[in-house]
């Protein structure tokens, strides 16, 4: 999937670079494939735990009178949940519930990011393969900020531009979207526009 950029500046003195992966929703068609992506994961999230749950429902304490287990089982669902669980050995729901959750909660995508302050320093984000770790970030304060450059690289046989930070103090560079490494027009807007944040004076 081709990467794209994403530009949101609240201020001359603040501005966030966004790129992904992911299939871009500027259609009314394509947020509706998205929603529906949404639904369909979480359908399919809760059935797989209500089999995990009528794989032991006959250890459920009777103290939990919160949830109407009965009324569950009985229903047309509850009742594919419990053939299903009766027709499988525990160990065989097991493997496949944590191959079908982690496919369920895993995004497809990737999404990677550059936070400019003026004043403060910059901070970078990627964000996680599911949805429920948060993103890994870090930050930089201006002072440890030697300088902000484009560096080219071999990746096989293919030359890759990448951004990179010079922090003082380290001997490797940072390299902003790592994961990604858009290509070269991307590396070079977010340069030019990282650096008139972080070091050009308002007007």
């Amino acid at each position: 999937m081709p990467h794209h950029l994403s530009t949101y500046s609240p201020s001359s003195t603040t501005v966030q670079f966004t790129v992904s992966d992911a299939s871009p929703r500027s259609t009314i068609a394509s947020k509706l494939v998205f929603y529906v992506g949404i639904i369909v994961r979480a359908l399919i999230f809760a059935f797989v735990v209500l089999i995990d749950v009528a794989t032991s429902r006959h250890h459920i304490p009777d103290s939990w009178t919160a949830v109407p287990w009965e009324t569950i089982w009985s229903s047309n669902i509850g009742v594919i949940a419990c053939n299903i669980a009766d027709t499988y050995i525990w160990q065989v729901i097991a493997a496949c519930s944590a191959v079908l959750l982690y496919l369920v909660v895993r995004k497809g995508y990737t999404e990677e990011s550059l936070l400019v302050i003026r004043g403060l320093g910059v901070q970078t984000s990627t964000s996680s393969a599911t949805y429920f770790p948060s993103a890994t970030t870090r930050f930089i304060p201006t002072t440890q900020i030697q300088d902000i450059v484009i560096h080219e690289a071999f990746r096989g046989f293919e030359v890759r531009y990448y951004l990179a930070i010079i922090v003082d103090g380290e001997s490797d560079v940072l390299v902003v979207f790592p994961n990604l490494l858009p290509r070269r027009m991307i590396v070079e807007e977010v340069w030019k526009g990282a650096r008139k944040c972080l070091y050009e004076s308002a007007s």
